[in-house]
């Protein structure tokens, strides 16, 4: 508040305030600040009256101009739909041999291809599809259920283990922890598991006898008779050197004393039958140019 003192050199009075000898004036507020303050609440109102503004119970004021930008957006999205169909709907109409055959369609791929796994499936089988601890890698031979079209295709739509109700099913029991076998029994079946990808190595005759007795009474039901496998159940080929878990003694030993039981969603909800179908065109293409390599 002014006491009605002014300054000798400006003229403007003072408040009465003083710190270290220095008087605090009492100015007025400068006209630019009061032009702005004004032209802010003249458009805030106008803004209140032309545009979406202010909640009510159920709903918001329109505004005179009636704008909805959730609608603006949605035909926006309509449209780029639109567009985008001019060359999705053959990817899903056609075979995928047939996509593969046609460059402007596998222009289409290559460009959506590595967002769409980078987004989805990157996270479990890496940046380059090649997999690791517990994640089967997609560029290699060793499918487990299954390369071609057909069976990529519909592992996608349902997944593994998943809630899905058509899911692929695939379980190894856990030979050490529910008591089917002591841990000397998973030792002589580890050692013979890893004759079947190495049999160059040495190991003793009466063991390896011991643990193919093992393998045939456990495992050969899933694994088969010779360790290859079957796709039918998932059940991979032990004679190869693709390991999901790891191929060595320990790794294997927690194998069979553990169980295993790998999980991979259903994308049936998530993506597209066409974002599917480029999915898969586009694994074939990491496979094959691995396989080139």
């Amino acid at each position: 508040m002014s006491v009605k003192e002014r300054d000798p050199l400006t003229g403007h009075q003072t408040t009465g305030h003083e710190w270290n000898g220095i008087t605090e004036l009492n100015t007025r507020v400068p006209r630019a600040i009061w032009f702005f303050i004004i032209v802010t609440h003249v458009w805030a109102l106008f803004y209140w009256v032309l545009m979406p503004a202010w909640p009510t119970v159920n709903t918001y004021t329109k505004g005179l101009l009636g704008v909805d930008q959730r609608q603006q957006v949605e035909a926006r999205v309509a449209a780029a739909d639109a567009k985008r169909s001019s060359w999705s709907d053959p990817i899903t109409s056609l075979t995928l041999d047939e996509v593969r055959s046609d460059p402007t369609l596998m222009a289409h791929v290559q460009r959506t291809a590595p967002a769409l796994f980078g987004d989805n499936c990157a996270a479990c089988h890496g940046a380059q599809a090649q997999g690791g601890p517990g994640y089967p890698s997609l560029v290699d031979q060793a499918w487990l259920w299954g390369a071609d079209d057909e069976t990529v295709l519909e592992t996608l739509r349902v997944g593994i283990n998943a809630p899905h109700p058509e899911s692929r099913f695939s379980q190894m029991m856990a030979f050490g922890r529910d008591g089917l076998l002591d841990r000397e029994q998973i030792r002589i079946a580890a050692d013979y598991v890893q004759s079947l990808s190495r049999p160059a190595e040495e190991i003793n005759a009466d063991r390896l006898a011991a643990g193919a007795t093992l393998f045939e009474e456990n495992c050969a039901s899933c694994h088969g008779e010779d360790g290859t496998g079957s796709q039918d159940l998932g059940a991979p080929d032990l004679t190869d050197e693709h390991w999901i878990y790891g191929g060595d003694e320990k790794s294997i030993f927690n194998t069979i004393f553990h169980g295993r039981q790998g999980w991979m969603p259903a994308w049936e909800q998530r993506l597209s039958e066409t974002e599917r179908r480029i999915l898969t065109i586009y694994l074939g293409q990491l496979k094959e140019t691995h396989h080139d390599d």
